[in-house]
């Protein structure tokens, strides 16, 4: 974030200039609200000076960042659940999640695959969904 800040803050007086968040925002190849942005510009710049230091900058712009990351992170986790899910059945077996742990960490011990699973597989059905395995994934 300090390269972008930089970048944008041409004169190198420590601030960027509040007009520049569209296109700050398109160089980052970011789709955002325009209302939200100008939303966050007012709350980040509340004396309306027009310009904005690197803190504030982060305020306005982290937001549209995450958002983007989140779904990405959501589409990609979707992906690799299908894959896995192979009959298409909308889950897949402990089995075959402690063969993906096993793979993700090989330091993993049975024990600990069987203690993770017992967690994720709340109901003891041998299964877990999406919904079971996004949790385990991100932690939401």
């Amino acid at each position: 974030m300090k390269k972008v800040f930089q970048m944008f803050d041409q004169g190198k007086t420590g601030y960027v200039e509040c007009n520049k968040f569209v296109n700050i925002l398109n160089t980052l190849g970011q789709a955002f609200d325009e209302d939200e942005l100008k939303a966050r510009i007012a709350e980040n710049d509340p004396n309306q000076e027009g310009k904005v230091d690197f803190e504030r900058f982060c305020a306005i712009v982290m937001p549209f960042l995450e958002e983007d990351d989140d779904e990405a992170m959501h589409e990609e986790l979707k992906e690799a659940f299908r894959l896995y899910d192979k009959g298409g059945d909308g889950y897949i077996t402990t089995q075959t999640l402690k063969e993906i742990l096993k793979e993700l960490d090989n330091k993993l011990t049975d024990e600990d695959l069987d203690g993770i699973i017992d967690e994720i597989d709340e109901d003891g059905s041998g299964t877990v969904d999406f919904d079971e395995f996004m949790e385990m994934m991100t932690g939401e």
